[in-house]
């Protein structure tokens, strides 16, 4: 009864969510304020309806309920009540009833907390949201129906949570990623609603920005945490594989990316308006086309879902629709989007407009080497491959230029830099200074690692460093100047707590990017890898570093049994042999499925990963182990989190905190 309860409020919720996307208009044409007044009542019943269709869904699985097909497929009794949980989600239906119930969340976000906009275009936003929810309820029920039962003849048993999924990454990786994914449904809905009512001025932009922010950041944490997973679970040691559901992700954040920095220069000066709009129309439509790619069944890959063509033809009609619909209102409004006010080239403006262009070209490329391969197959024009080698050539010649920008940008004035203070000889001393630190870490990694001079990683390292240092130094500056103004001593604190948390924000996100740069640059080219073969009491050396094998072990989990081996890890230096913690890589067997997995050991620091997995079993008692030393590895999740808080704390400033309606 539960389920079909659940699969009732699911029903139910899409006439309301038409009713939502209709009640403007229909409030519009018939002159009738209670279609307006019954807005926020749709917004929280619709929410309602959705979670408890979710909570419906949830007790099927925690209880067994094989007549449920879902159930069937992707659950059994063996499975622990946690991946039995997160198992909800892990399937084409649930996670798609997970997207939903998500987009109404931020629906009722914007309904409670945006309250100060002025009535009719808070109303507008919400049934543009409602539109895009209706759509997503309609290809559940008509496609994806995720309370489907078989009542005749259920199974006894159920198959299995595939076992790449039984992962603590699995119950966070796609909420996090989903929350900003359909956060920028928001960000999609205020440019909508503001081309519908022609009012596109600085508080739009202003309104904007907190709700982009918070996107970003989730997005952000959801797509570190899925390389962080694909690191630790795969086993193969990599943190970014270029496949093309990893780039689905990657692309709505490059355009977020850009349309934090346009919405910033529009709610400043004014400017870039028609830009700005298009970009929020751009990073809601990346993340749709994310999800054709992953549900349309297109891709074969360990993250894509769908498999029925059927329900990729849905999208695909869904998402011209939408991206149809909403450049052609952009079209027919473009003349009301000229910016209201100029800049010259050496300002604010100009760094972030070439920050756009720099972030631009790379949502091409990327979305090139990821469409090519599809659109040449679909043409029967061969099959093609586009792998790390072409990513890779296009990165640093578009990087480097954006982490220099970063650097200098903060120096620059808004409108014009005639007041600039252009203080070249200390920025040349930061120049140097990060070369020198530069010189001295890779010096050490090439001694430690016994690998050649890199001109690419010190180029990259470089530039990192002195994004960090010039970061900081235009922090000393700032706050130097509210000290000279308040006649107080230069170094005092004063100055650093008024520079306001929407600075710091950039800071922390702009360290961030740094911290990141310097994990990819360093890990790409000092990681090192051998494959060995190995038994109790074996040693394998690499680098620096050494592996003695200690055990061999079996047990038996609830859902699977497995070999596990103990081994010690160490370094041996002139002062001694330093000894690491003991690691624990294991090989499973999944009962259910007989799936063979690989869960890697890895002994964890700030400066480096050793990393081991293993492989086929030889002989009785011999296996293949790879062992890997991968440098620096976690600066780059490390630069993530930092850039998610900065985001966090960009929003947390006063100026957001006390609103004032748009402009009428």
């Amino acid at each position: 009864m539960i389920v079909e309860i659940g699969h009732f409020l699911l029903i139910l919720s899409f006439p309301v969510a038409i009713l939502l996307a209709i009640s403007p208009f229909c409030a519009y044409a018939l002159n009738d304020t209670r279609w307006s007044n019954w807005i926020p009542s749709l917004v929280i019943m619709k929410f309602l309806l959705l979670m408890a269709s979710f909570a419906a869904l949830t007790y099927a699985f925690l209880h067994d309920d094989f007549s449920v097909t879902l159930v069937a497929q992707h659950s059994n009794t063996a499975l622990p009540d946690y991946f039995k949980f997160s198992a909800v989600w892990g399937n084409h239906e649930g996670s798609l009833l997970l997207w939903t119930l998500i987009l109404s969340g931020w629906t009722l976000a914007v309904s409670l907390f945006a309250n100060r906009l002025p009535k009719e275009f808070r109303h507008n936003v919400l049934a543009v949201l409602g539109s895009i929810s209706a759509g997503f309820l309609a290809f559940i029920l008509f496609t994806s129906n995720p309370f489907l039962r078989n009542l005749i003849s259920p199974a006894d048993e159920g198959s299995d949570l595939n076992p790449l999924l039984q992962d603590p990454g699995l119950i966070f990786h796609p909420p996090l990623l989903y929350v900003g994914y359909v956060g920028f449904s928001v960000a999609f809905a205020f440019a909508i609603a503001a081309l519908i009512s022609g009012k596109l001025d600085v508080a739009w932009a202003k309104w904007t920005r907190p709700w982009t922010n918070v996107a970003w950041a989730f997005l952000t944490i959801g797509i570190a945490l899925g390389s962080w997973w694909a690191y630790y679970e795969l086993g193969w040691g990599g943190w970014w594989f270029w496949d093309p559901v990893e780039n689905a992700s990657i692309m709505p954040w490059l355009a977020g990316t850009a349309l934090i920095h346009s919405l910033a220069a529009t709610e400043k000066r004014g400017v870039f308006k028609s830009w700005t709009v298009l970009l929020a129309i751009l990073a809601f439509s990346l993340s749709l086309l994310g999800t054709f790619l992953v549900r349309s069944g297109i891709l074969v890959s360990v993250h894509a879902f769908a498999s029925d063509p059927t329900r990729g033809i849905f999208i695909l009609a869904y998402l011209v629709v939408v991206v149809g619909g909403s450049l052609t209102l952009y079209a027919l409004r473009a003349g009301s989007l000229k910016s209201t006010s100029s800049f010259k080239w050496f300002s604010r403006e100009s760094s972030l407009l070439v920050n756009n262009i720099l972030l631009t070209a790379t949502l091409v490329v990327v979305l090139c080497g990821t469409l090519f391969p599809l659109v040449m197959n679909a043409l029967d024009l061969g099959s093609y491959s586009v792998g790390a080698p072409y990513f890779n050539a296009f990165m640093l010649p578009i990087g480097l230029p954006m982490l220099l920008l970063m650097a200098f940008a903060p120096f620059v004035l808004w409108q014009s830099n005639s007041k600039t203070q252009w203080k070249l000889l200390n920025w040349f001393f930061m120049g140097f200074l990060s070369i020198v630190i530069a010189v001295l870490l890779l010096g050490y990694l090439n001694d430690l690692y016994s690998k050649a001079f890199s001109v690419g990683s010190f180029t990259a390292v470089f530039a990192a460093i002195f994004l960090m240092l010039m970061t900081v130094y235009n922090a000393i500056v700032k706050a130097a100047r509210f000290n000279t103004a308040q006649n107080r001593s230069r170094w005092s604190g004063y100055g650093f707590s008024k520079l306001g948390r929407s600075y710091w924000g950039m800071v922390l996100a702009h360290t961030g990017i740094a911290v990141c740069a310097i994990g990819i640059a360093v890990t790409s080219v000092y990681s090192l890898q051998k494959e060995v073969r190995m038994t109790v009491g074996d040693f394998a050396t690499l680098g620096p570093y050494q592996f003695k094998m200690l055990s061999l072990d079996n047990y038996a989990a609830s859902n699977y049994v497995a070999t596990r081996a103990t081994v010690a890890t160490y370094i041996e230096s002139e002062q001694g042999r330093v000894e690491y913690s003991n690691i624990f890589p294991e090989k499973r067997r999944y009962n259910a499925s007989q799936s063979i997995m690989t869960e890697a050991g890895i002994d964890a620091a700030l400066n480096r990963d050793l990393y081991v997995s293993l492989g086929e079993q030889i002989e009785p008692e011999v296996w293949a182990v790879t062992v890997q030393v991968k440098a620096f590895v976690r600066w780059i999740w490390l630069g993530a989190i930092f850039m998610a808080l900065g985001s966090i704390l960009a929003i947390l400033d006063a100026r957001y905190r006390k609103l004032t309606a748009i402009s009428n």
